[in-house]
């Protein structure tokens, strides 16, 4: 497996804001606002290079970025990796006894890819998200 740096996922508090920042700051236009309402999230993605900046605005208070925010503050949520083989790479992290937040991949966006999220404890300290495209031409990298 070769997993590449797909996005740095922000935590932040007004997402219109937060775009307006990182537009400004990287010379990109965010991609159009997409809902995530089983992970209570409103997301925008950036491009940055060969990599994407993913903002993360809650929806109420209850989630886990909500909860993430009245903690820390806004800042660095996660870490995302395209792997290409998503249910390969779970399956290894599993038999080696690391700690997954997922027993089984998720599908997100327009079904156009599959996500697992690594505990923070299993990663130092940091929520690492792996993520596999599913259809031809979706964004990889």
């Amino acid at each position: 497996m070769t997993a590449r740096l797909h996005h740095v996922g922000i935590a932040v508090r007004d997402l219109e804001q937060a775009r307006a920042r990182w537009e400004l700051a990287l010379g990109a236009a965010a991609g159009p606002v997409e809902q995530v309402p089983e992970e209570g999230v409103r997301i925008a993605f950036i491009e940055a290079g060969q990599s994407r900046i993913e903002l993360l605005e809650p929806l109420d208070e209850h989630g886990p970025v909500a909860r993430f925010l009245a903690r820390r503050g806004e800042g660095v949520h996660h870490l995302a990796f395209a792997v290409d083989d998503l249910a390969a790479a779970l399956e290894r992290l599993k038999a080696a006894g690391v700690q997954v937040l997922d027993e089984q991949p998720r599908v997100r966006g327009n079904g156009d890819r599959s996500i697992v999220f690594i505990h923070p404890r299993a990663m130092g300290g940091v929520l690492t998200e792996l993520v596999e495209y599913h259809r031809q031409g979706a964004r990889e990298g």
